[in-house]
C-alpha cells in the first residue's frame, strides 16, 4: 500500500505520517526534504533559483540523497543536513527550488523510486509532501488532504521552530505560512491541491495521534 499525505504548510503532514507509518510498520518518506536538501546545496554552491535553473536541475537529477532510519537524518551529496535543512531560511530556499519545472521533474522521479523500493522492502509507504498524491501517486490507494486554518499552522509553525532552536514570534510565523501557501497554491507546474478521490481531514482540534489513529483506520479498511 502507497499512503499519500498532502496538505499545507503546517498542516501537521510529517509529524501524522510519521506515526501512521510507525503504527502500520511500513516506510515513512519525507519527500520535502528532498527539495530542502537540494535546495541548501544550491546555496552552498552560490546557485540560486532565479539565474541557475539548469546547474541546479542537473543537481536534482544526480546529486546522492539517502535518508537514515524513520527519515530523521537526511544526506545530500555527501553532506549531513539532518537539521539545517528544518529552518526557515532553507525552507524558503526550497520553496523557490521547488517552482522550477525539471528540479521538480527529476524529484518527482526519484520520489518514485524510493516509495516502490519502500513498498516492495517493508509493504508498504507512507509519503508526505507537495504535490504526492496528485502527481507523484496518483494510484496511490489512499489519499490524505490534510487541512488547517492559518493561525492553527501559524502556532504549529512558532513550536517547530521553538523546538529546533530557531528565533522567531508568531507574526514571522504567519508570514512564512502565508508566503508558502501563496507560493504552494499558485505556482505554474505542480500547483498545491486535493486529488478528487482524497479524503480531507481537518486537524484544528485534534492531536497528531487521533489524526494518525483516523488514517490508520482508513488503511486498514481499505487493506481488508
Amino acid at each position: 500500500m502507497i499512503i499519500a499525505i498532502d496538505g499545507p504548510a503546517g498542516a501537521g503532514k510529517g509529524t501524522t505520517a510519521k506515526l501512521v507509518a510507525a503504527e502500520l510498520g511500513f516506510a515513512y518518506v519525507d519527500t520535502g526534504a528532498m527539495y530542502r536538501a537540494v535546495a541548501l546545496r544550491a546555496h552552498e554552491l552560490g546557485w540560486n533559483a532565479r539565474d541557475d535553473a539548469p546547474q541546479i536541475a542537473h543537481l536534482a537529477e544526480s546529486a546522492p540523497i539517502r535518508f537514515g532510519a524513520g527519515g530523521a537524518q537526511v544526506w545530500c551529496d555527501g553532506r549531513d543536513y539532518s537539521a539545517i535543512i528544518r529552518t526557515p531560511e532553507v525552507g524558503a530556499l526550497a520553496s523557490k527550488v521547488a517552482t522550477l519545472p525539471e528540479v521538480r521533474h527529476h524529484i518527482v522521479e526519484r520520489q518514485r523510486v524510493l516509495g516502490l523500493e519502500a513498498q516492495s522492502e517493508f509493504g508498504g509507504a507512507v509519503l508526505e509532501g507537495r504535490d504526492i498524491q496528485t502527481v507523484v501517486f496518483p494510484d496511490a490507494q489512499l489519499k490524505i488532504f490534510l487541512t488547517a486554518t492559518t493561525p492553527a499552522r501559524a502556532h504549529r509553525r512558532l513550536q517547530q521552530w521553538e523546538k529546533g532552536g530557531q528565533n522567531g514570534d508568531l507574526e514571522a510565523a504567519t508570514r512564512d505560512i502565508v508566503e508558502r501557501d501563496e507560493r504552494d497554491f499558485n505556482r505554474t507546474t505542480s500547483p498545491l491541491k486535493a486529488a478528487p478521490d482524497a479524503v480531507h481531514v481537518a486537524t484544528d482540534d485534534l492531536t497528531p495521534q487521533q489524526v494518525a489513529a483516523r488514517i490508520v483506520e482508513l488503511a486498514r479498511e481499505r487493506m481488508s
